[in-house]
C-alpha cells in the first residue's frame, strides 16, 4: 500500500525593494569628482555622504569605488528623478544626498536650498 502525502506549496518568491535611504537633499557646483570624472551644472550627477560612499573606497582610492557610476533614483513627495554617482560629500550625514543643479531642480526649487529626500539604488 502506497500513502501519498501532500507536498507543501512553496511561497512564491518576493521580489526585494531595493534598500531605501533619506536624509537631507542639497546641491553643489559639480567639477572633478572623486570617482575620477568631471561634471558641471548640467550633469545629472550626485555626490554621495562620505559615511555610504567611503565603505566602498578600495585601498583609500576613490577613483575605484564600486559605487561609482551607479544610479540612484531621488524622491520628494511626488516628484523623482534619476542620476549618477560621481562624487562624495564630505560634510553629509548618512542617508544624505547632494545633487548637481540639474537633479536638484527636478524635485525643487533651488532656492529651497535643503529638502528632505529619500533615494534608491536602482
Amino acid at each position: 500500500m502506497v500513502i501519498a502525502m501532500p507536498m507543501p506549496t512553496p511561497e512564491p518568491k518576493k521580489k526585494k525593494k531595493p534598500a531605501s535611504h533619506s536624509g537631507d537633499g542639497t546641491f553643489f557646483d559639480p567639477g572633478l569628482g572623486a570617482c575620477g570624472t568631471t561634471a558641471n551644472d548640467n550633469s545629472m550627477i550626485v555626490a554621495l555622504a562620505a559615511p555610504d560612499f567611503d565603505p566602498s573606497t578600495p585601498n583609500g582610492n576613490p577613483n575605484k569605488n564600486s559605487l561609482c557610476g551607479k544610479r540612484v533614483r531621488i524622491f520628494r513627495n511626488e516628484k523623482s528623478v534619476d542620476a549618477i554617482v560621481q562624487d562624495r560629500c564630505p560634510p553629509c550625514k548618512s542617508g544624505d544626498i547632494d545633487m548637481s543643479p540639474a537633479v536638484f531642480k527636478h524635485i525643487a526649487n533651488p532656492s529651497e536650498g535643503r529638502i528632505l529626500v529619500s533615494w534608491q539604488y536602482i
